[in-house]
């Protein structure tokens, strides 16, 4: 049995006798990330409510998208999909207008606007997304990039970064070079300790391109709290005073000023609002998803 016959992420192993159980099946010709994510989005919006997500991809033949289908309709599963193929694309409408299916095409709407306001046909290629072209390697050098400049181990990234992450202890910098990198970004960071030695280069560069991460005294104490646990020590340490940690939260307050940079507090925020809020602060694009340069 292959990891696609299987349900990718059921929101609870226990249902109760009465409970309405939701099922989802996501279709594709390619990986089916876009259609996910909006599974996701719609998922989150009901934390009463079990879900159970079947991700059905690379799906290029009649036969395999029947199979899919045909599971779908035992669960009375709602259907989103992101087929190019327009004979697959038919074949599924077809399917769930008999069978009574909920079914959402996610693709072809706005694929057929775009033609229809160029004149020119879609290329119909299944994975178009995911081609190994030159923005492809851009974002395996940044991601190489962030690797290289973590945590400040060459200060001289710096002077090449596109972003700058600066933050006390667990306040996400890793995760979030490597989430932006993910997007074309270049992006160093460097923790921040107090009476540590600040390195020059960080006040030799744009202060548009520096985001300073903040967080609450209370989060951060229970974030480090449970990072010692996790190590098998006692999470009542030095690293996790609470008192110790309001200053160095001073301290980098403090640093922030100097550089007249951005701030974001992270206490609240997803890995992925914060890189949204980066984005949007620093008047950044999102490249990862061009095949090219924009034009005029």
């Amino acid at each position: 049995m292959t990891s696609n016959d299987q349900p990718v992420q059921p929101l609870s192993e226990k249902m109760t006798e009465n409970a309405t159980v939701v099922t989802i099946f996501v279709l594709s010709d390619s990986a089916g990330e876009t259609a996910s994510k909006l599974a996701q989005a719609t998922m989150a919006q009901y934390p009463g409510v079990e879900f159970n997500l079947f991700r059905r991809t690379f799906i290029h033949t009649k036969e395999l998208l029947i199979k899919a289908l045909s599971d779908a309709k035992k669960h009375n599963a709602i259907i989103l999909h992101t087929l190019i193929n327009g004979d697959l694309v038919d074949l599924t409408n077809h399917f769930c207008e008999e069978a009574a299916l909920y079914h959402f095409d996610v693709l072809t709407p706005p694929v057929t606007e775009v033609e229809r306001r160029t004149g020119i046909a879609p290329s119909r290629e299944p994975g178009a997304l995911h081609h190994l072209n030159e923005n492809y390697f851009k974002r395996i050098k940044a991601m190489e990039f962030a690797v290289m400049y973590d945590d400040g181990k060459d200060p001289r990234g710096f002077l090449e970064a596109d972003v700058v992450l600066l933050g006390v202890s667990r306040t996400s910098k890793t995760p979030l070079s490597l989430f932006l990198a993910n997007k074309n970004l270049k992006v160093a960071n460097l923790p921040l300790v107090p009476q540590a030695h600040i390195p020059k280069q960080l006040w030799e560069i744009d202060p548009q391109k520096i985001v300073g991460l903040t967080n609450d005294p209370n989060v951060l104490n229970s974030i480090r709290k449970e990072r010692m646990r996790s190590y098998g020590l006692n999470p009542d340490s030095a690293y996790s005073d609470i008192e110790k940690i309001k200053a160095e939260l001073a301290f980098a307050g403090d640093l922030y000023e100097k550089l007249g940079c951005v701030v974001i507090n992270v206490a609240s925020l997803s890995i992925e609002e914060t890189a949204s809020m980066i984005l949007n602060a620093l008047n950044l694009e999102d490249h990862s998803y061009y095949s090219s340069e924009p034009r005029d």
